[in-house]
């Protein structure tokens, strides 16, 4: 069986898992703690960086652009109106767009720090960076959510799934980074019910139900976290 090493923390990570349940693959999960560095894992992945997919003869996939592209080429073509890549080129290219913005963007501007404060550095020793949470880091990361949330509220808004008619990669890359600050209570639900609405949807899909029963050590879930119905 193929591995998936991870962090359920991981936006990046979070977002492959659910491509792979969609398509109906399972893979071993290893969960990984990169600032170790592993020198196990960094002959993997050099970079030292998530998600790193490795498969059945033992050929590495780093990266989850690389694994979501290889995952389309190799299973996404076989599912047609299942498919989470668009055959249209102009709508592929919408939904990479949208996928990049969400492990990119709002990775750098909200979720990764949100998580490096609250959840790494609970389990990062002292001596490699661990430690009480940096309030201002906290604040400006917050403040960035509302302004990725009214994007999401267009979108959400002017479209059945967020890049047209079909759940596609770019939902899932957004569901991947909303369940990742929803878990740590960071969104204040009433100001988006648009994307609560949407979120609601993509939560109740059979693909999400291992992200929702997964708990994090040392940082209890959000008390609806795991509710359908919120």
């Amino acid at each position: 069986m193929p591995t998936l090493y991870h962090h359920p923390m991981s936006t990046a990570s979070r977002f492959i898992r659910l491509v792979l349940s969609e398509y109906g693959y399972q893979a071993d999960l290893v969960e990984e703690q990169t600032w170790e560095k592993r020198r196990e894992f960094l002959t993997i992945n050099p970079a030292g960086t998530l998600p790193v997919y490795v498969d059945d003869n033992m050929r590495a996939l780093c990266g989850a652009t690389v694994i979501s592209e290889f995952l389309d080429e190799t299973h996404g073509v076989l599912k047609r109106d299942r498919r989470l890549l668009a055959e249209d080129p102009f709508q592929r290219a919408e939904i990479r767009r949208l996928v990049e913005w969400f492990l990119q963007k709002m990775e750098q501007d909200v979720t990764r720090p949100l998580v490096r404060e609250r959840v790494h550095k609970l389990q990062i020793p002292n001596g490699l960076g661990g430690g009480a949470p940096d309030s201002k880091v906290l604040r400006m990361a917050r403040s960035n959510i509302r302004q990725h949330l009214k994007y999401l509220s267009w979108l959400a808004a002017s479209r059945p799934w967020l890049a047209g008619d079909r759940l596609s990669y770019a939902d899932l890359s957004a569901g991947a980074a909303i369940s990742a600050l929803d878990y740590m209570g960071e969104i204040e639900w009433s100001e988006a019910p648009v994307v609560k609405d949407w979120y609601q949807r993509l939560k109740s899909r059979p693909s999400f139900r291992p992200l929702l029963a997964e708990r994090i050590r040392g940082l209890t879930p959000a008390s609806h976290y795991a509710d359908l119905d919120f």
